[in-house]
């Protein structure tokens, strides 16, 4: 047997319990080690490079013969154990030709309502000030789209903003026309809105939910964390009118699951009482958490401290999470619930999100963004929705984002989880969509590995959670 070494890079060994996982970075997999497998990485560890007479020294006497070459088998198969010296791996750059479009997020008014302190918008203003889509843009959008999924089932149209409710009537139209034009081409349009809350009425209310939108609310929490910064124009906070609204949502929406959006900014930093709040006392489906660290205004910036004390206490309510899974109920933590899905599909990523790929924004002018959070940006667009998508220009972009060297991602072990990091989130903190997010990469790391430990605590005390409440999740309509 020529010497054999550990592919580290591609590896993380973790202990739960009394058990050893080994999570396999490459597709994203979990393996569960018996007695002789880590005894094996401890040798591999221990060595660097391992012979057959380290291995038959080893386990001579302590394990049966037949068992260690399995198991070596096993982690040769993964390729986790190579044989001959350790080198640097290259792998083959990953070329883009194809532009899977699923979802196209409409910017139908720039125009909002509120004033919230710490919005990223660069083109945000009041309702009447809002530039506002014409319904000629959206619906050659939604034609793009079309055009661009066939083959697939179904696609989404998001309405975005500023506050998309304040162009309800391009909605409605445009509903009309998607569900029409999907019908014609044989694929089901799906509809997404993201709003603050206030200009839902019951009519609305039934509106949507007669098309089965579905529907998350931007909240802050209890009233005197959301009013610190989701204020109106005119400078009073917003809560007692959107706690409302959410209460009447709630009590009448039964097409899908309603959720609640959370900015953690500069000072907030208890998702565990602002969770309680969202998900107990006003009864929303899932809570998620977004850490403001790039916005373009700093002083609403979490510090490196409140981000670190964010994580402990995502990991305190990811705990709870994990107690309730073992009694089969899901406490409706999004983030964590997201890490689990991931988990259970093995997503792998050579980028961090579909944007560009799967999904483009498309402004008032009808021009194709990355994603929402770059229309009113200085960055390129890539096409338009009476041309088509760039795609030369796009290709090449998302190539240069899959292909990147010289970066700490390429030997991180949470690399194919994460790919690098939001695009705007670099481009608000470093100018540059191409740079990684280095600024939360060991948070993100132990993020990830708590969130394998609940995995595997999970997946001993109750696998039935996990079929019943997560890997249905992305079929969920």
């Amino acid at each position: 047997m020529a010497t054999l070494h550990l592919v580290r890079d591609d590896m993380r060994d973790v202990t739960v319990g009394d058990r050893r996982v080994l999570f396999h970075v490459p597709t994203s997999g979990l393996f569960e080690l018996d007695r002789v497998g880590g005894a094996l990485i401890d040798l591999f560890a221990e060595l660097g490079e391992v012979s057959e007479e380290d291995v038959r020294r080893r386990f001579d006497g302590v394990a049966d013969p037949a068992e260690v070459i399995d198991s070596l088998r096993e982690l040769i198969t993964l390729r986790v154990v190579e044989s001959g010296p350790a080198v640097k791996r290259t792998k083959p750059p990953v070329t883009i030709s194809e532009f899977p479009l699923s979802t196209v997020v409409l910017n139908v008014n720039t125009g909002c309502n509120l004033s919230c302190t710490y919005c990223y918008k660069e083109d945000l203003t009041t309702p009447a000030k809002g530039e506002r889509m014409e319904f000629d843009t959206a619906a050659r959008s939604v034609d793009l789209l079309l055009q661009e999924a066939k083959g697939r089932d179904s696609v989404n149209v998001v309405f975005f903003g500023g506050e998309p409710l304040t162009n309800l009537p391009l909605i409605r139209q445009v509903v009309a026309y998607a569900e029409q034009r999907g019908r014609e081409a044989g694929i089901r349009t799906d509809f997404s809105l993201t709003t603050n809350g206030v200009l839902l009425t019951e009519e609305i209310v039934d509106w949507l939910d007669a098309h089965r939108f579905g529907i998350t609310i931007s909240m802050d929490g209890p009233k005197p964390l959301h009013d610190r910064n989701r204020r109106t124009v005119g400078g009073k906070g917003s809560y007692d009118v959107v706690a409302a609204k959410a209460r009447m949502l709630l009590s009448r929406y039964r097409s899908r699951p309603v959720g609640a959006r959370v900015t953690l900014t500069a000072g907030v930093t208890d998702v565990v009482a602002i969770h309680d709040h969202l998900k107990s006392d006003l009864g929303f489906f899932e809570v998620g958490f977004s850490p403001v660290t790039s916005g373009a205004m700093s002083a609403f910036n979490l510090t490196g401290d409140e981000l670190a004390t964010v994580f402990d206490n995502m990991k305190t309510l990811g705990l709870a999470y994990v107690e309730a899974a073992k009694r089969g109920v899901n406490t409706g933590f999004s983030n964590m619930h997201q890490l689990m899905t991931d988990l259970t599909e093995g997503t792998t990523k050579s980028l961090p999100c579909g944007a560009g790929l799967g999904m483009l924004a498309v402004d008032k002018e009808g021009d194709l963004h990355l994603c929402h959070r770059f229309t009113g940006s200085s960055q390129p667009t890539y096409g338009n929705v009476d041309h088509g998508i760039a795609k030369d220009s796009l290709g090449s972009f998302l190539e240069g984002m899959a292909n990147r060297t010289g970066t700490d991602c390429e030997t991180c072990w949470i690399r194919k989880l994460c790919a690098g990091g939001c695009y705007h989130e670099s481009y608000a903190r470093y100018a540059d969509p191409a740079h990684p997010t280095y600024h939360y990469c060991n948070l993100m790391r132990d993020w990830i590995d708590f969130g394998i430990r609940a995995y595997a605590e999970i997946m001993v005390a109750n696998p039935q959670f996990i079929e019943r409440h997560v890997a249905p999740r992305r079929g969920m309509k």
